[in-house]
């Protein structure tokens, strides 16, 4: 037996939603990423495809947990991790690319951090652009700054100071990391009860940094190493019902955080302001042609550009 083998496996946890073609990047890059040896849990929620079911059909480091349904990411996260009680997992979305090592580098990183609860590699679009996935816990003004004034005027202070996208990537302490590719202390995560479940998908991962951090756990961006996430996988099949999801996910965790009168005119411009985005986004599929610009600006600039229909040509299609 090698060192490697006699070392225990690290569990990986993807959570599935008919993953297509994309679920055989993940594994096969993956593999080039660890020397560890792997027991990669797909949590499946519904797929249709077929795909989870082969995958796990075809490897032996590959097993497939069926959730019961689309329960969310967190809960789904939440039952592929409920066997395991110690060491580490890393828990990614089926879209992932691992760049060769980033796995071991997030290791090899932690050992440097023993207060970590969890680490994020850095993380690029499929255009080579780095994705700001280590930010600031949302203060409740910063929050709110972004949802009113973040699809209207992208480079607002509260927004920029959010994403924190003008930062040279370092390897630091941050407020949280983005769920789509984190390395988690399994006794951490359970000693605060893991994702709460009802977020049925994002601030999860907001959500979790921060009871970690009341317990005095630190997260730490790690940069050295690499991932490529493809992002809106599943999402972009029901883009606004994910939209409507997303702000009603940043409405709980923001309302949950900062309750009671004092907050009460901010959350009720939070409110507001995220309800301006979806009414844009709904707007921007009628302009689009069912395209959602990547930006919410984008489509204030197309609602300008866009020719009025003369009077009396009937109903638009």
């Amino acid at each position: 037996m090698t060192e490697e083998q006699a070392r225990p496996a690290l569990r990986v946890v993807a959570v599935t939603f008919s993953p297509g073609d994309a679920l055989t990047g993940f594994l096969d890059t993956l593999r080039t990423a660890t020397t560890r040896p792997l027991d990669v849990v797909l949590a499946d929620n519904g797929s249709t495809d077929g795909v989870p079911e082969r995958a796990a059909a075809g490897s032996d480091d590959v097993r497939l947990l069926v959730t019961g349904g689309n329960v969310g990411y967190g809960a789904a996260v939440n039952a592929a991790l409920a066997d395991v009680h110690e060491g580490w997992a890393l828990v990614a979305n089926p879209d992932v690319r691992f760049d060769p090592g980033a796995v071991d580098e997030l290791l090899a990183v932690a050992a440097r951090w023993p207060r970590a609860a969890t680490l994020g590699p850095a993380i690029r679009t499929p255009d080579g652009r780095l994705y700001p996935s280590a930010r600031d816990l949302p203060s409740l003004s910063t929050g709110t700054g972004h949802a009113l004034l973040g699809w209207i005027w992208p480079s607002n202070p509260w927004t920029e100071r959010y994403r924190r996208e003008s930062e040279e990537p370092r390897e630091r302490p941050a407020g949280w990391l983005s769920g789509s590719c984190l390395l988690v202390d399994v006794a951490a995560f359970h000693s605060v009860g893991g994702f709460d479940p009802g977020y049925f998908m994002y601030f999860e991962d907001v959500d979790l940094a921060a009871r970690l951090s009341r317990r005095g756990w630190l997260h730490v961006y790690a940069p050295s190493a690499v991932v490529e996430h493809e992002g809106g996988h599943s999402t972009s099949r029901e883009p606004h019902r994910m939209q409507r999801v997303h702000h009603t996910s940043a409405l709980r965790y923001l309302s949950r955080r900062y309750p009671g009168r004092r907050y009460v005119l901010l959350r009720a411009l939070l409110r507001l302001g995220l309800g301006g985005r979806m009414l844009l986004s709904h707007l921007s599929a009628r302009v689009g042609a069912g395209a959602v610009p990547q930006r919410s600006a984008d489509t204030l600039a197309q609602l300008r550009r866009r020719p009025r229909r003369p009077s009396g040509t009937g109903p638009e299609s």
